[in-house]
């Protein structure tokens, strides 16, 4: 197993394809434009994001979400920052110093399911996992899915986010 460490980032290669995939330099310029569009500073807060395969991911999503299956991106944030409303914004972070940065959560991309999802859309790879990550750096910082409000509103910002990395909508 590898570790990375980038200022705002640790990154955790389990699965020996991601060496190449150039992962933490893709994972800090994903969670830098999230920050950023969110208007949270680079200083104070910290995540792990780690590249594993499809069989480490089912067990993750077995063991945290009751479904035994791969899946592309799991996240796990420090704290419950979601809304109250559908459609509202989240809660924001508490934000650490340099010397002890506050633990937004960690994020986990597996390989088989990316590299599959990627060519079967037929975009590059790093394209695909930067938006995989803006989106699991999303939920961290209390954003989802589920209703039909708040999905709006994260789809919405990854489009918005992804256009400032120079990268069309996926959801298109």
């Amino acid at each position: 197993m590898n570790v990375a460490t980038e200022p705002l980032v640790d990154v955790v290669i389990e699965d020996a394809r991601w060496d190449g995939a150039g992962l933490t330099s893709l994972a800090g310029r994903a969670v830098r434009a999230v920050l950023k569009a969110e208007a949270l500073p680079e200083t104070g807060l910290t995540l792990c994001v780690m590249g594993c395969g499809d069989a480490r991911i089912a067990v993750l999503n077995g063991e945290f979400r009751g479904k035994e299956k791969s899946t592309n991106v799991l996240s796990w944030p420090s704290w419950d920052l979601s809304a109250g409303a559908d459609g509202a914004e989240p809660e924001r972070p508490e934000i650490g110093t340099a010397a002890e940065p506050e633990a937004l959560g960690d994020i986990a991309l597996a390989w088989e399911t990316c590299r599959a999802e990627a060519e079967s859309a037929g975009k590059p790879l790093t394209d695909h996992v930067t938006h995989l990550i803006v989106h699991g750096t999303l939920h961290l910082l209390g954003f989802d899915h589920v209703r039909e409000g708040d999905a709006a509103r994260m789809e919405a910002l990854e489009v918005s986010i992804l256009a400032t990395l120079g990268l069309s909508d996926p959801y298109s």
